[in-house]
C-alpha cells in the first residue's frame, strides 16, 4: 500500500462487440465535429432522431446514423452490433475504387448508388482517409452552388 490507496490491479476487459461499438462512438463523435468545422455546415434530423443529415447551403453533403445492424453480423441476431454509418457524396470513378479499397465502404444506402457511398465507422479506415471523403463530399456540393458562393465558402477552408 502506498500512502491511503492500495494498490489493485485490475482490468476492464470488454467482449469484442463492445469494443467495436466503443470504437464506433469515438470515430462517430470525432466524425460529427468534423462534419460541423465545415463553413456554414447545418446538422438537421428530417428523418428522424436516429439520422442526422449535414447540409451546406441547404445541399446535403452528408448524413451519419447510429444503430445500423453490422453486415458482418447479420446471419446471428444474437451477435448483432450497433455502429455508426455515413453517406458521403463521391465522384463515380472514385466512389468504385473505394469500395475495392476498403471493406468499410459500401454502396450508398437509401442513396444513388453511383454517387454516394456509405462509411461503416468501425475503426478500420484510417482517420485521415475519412477527413478525406468528408472533405471531397463536402467540395462536390459546394462546387455545384454558384460561384460567388464557392469562393467565399472555399475562402474559409
Amino acid at each position: 500500500m502506498y500512502g491511503r490507496f492500495p494498490m489493485t490491479a485490475f482490468s476492464i476487459k470488454l467482449t469484442k462487440n463492445q469494443a467495436v461499438v466503443k470504437s464506433s462512438r469515438l470515430v462517430g463523435e470525432k466524425a460529427r465535429q468534423w462534419l460541423l468545422d465545415f463553413p456554414e455546415t447545418i446538422e438537421d434530423f428530417p428523418f428522424g432522431p436516429d439520422v442526422a443529415v449535414y447540409k451546406v447551403k441547404g445541399k446535403m453533403f452528408a448524413t451519419l446514423a447510429f444503430g445500423a445492424v453490422s453486415r458482418h453480423n447479420q446471419a446471428s441476431e444474437a451477435d448483432d452490433k450497433q455502429e455508426y454509418r455515413m453517406n458521403l457524396k463521391c465522384d463515380p470513378q472514385e466512389a468504385i475504387m473505394l469500395r475495392d479499397v476498403f471493406s468499410a465502404v459500401l454502396p450508398g444506402y437509401h442513396m444513388n448508388k453511383q454517387h454516394w457511398n456509405t462509411v461503416i465507422l468501425d475503426g478500420s479506415l484510417p482517420e485521415g482517409e475519412l477527413q478525406r471523403m468528408i472533405l471531397n463530399s463536402y467540395k462536390l456540393v459546394v462546387n455545384k452552388l454558384p460561384k460567388k458562393e464557392q469562393m467565399s465558402l472555399l475562402l474559409h477552408l
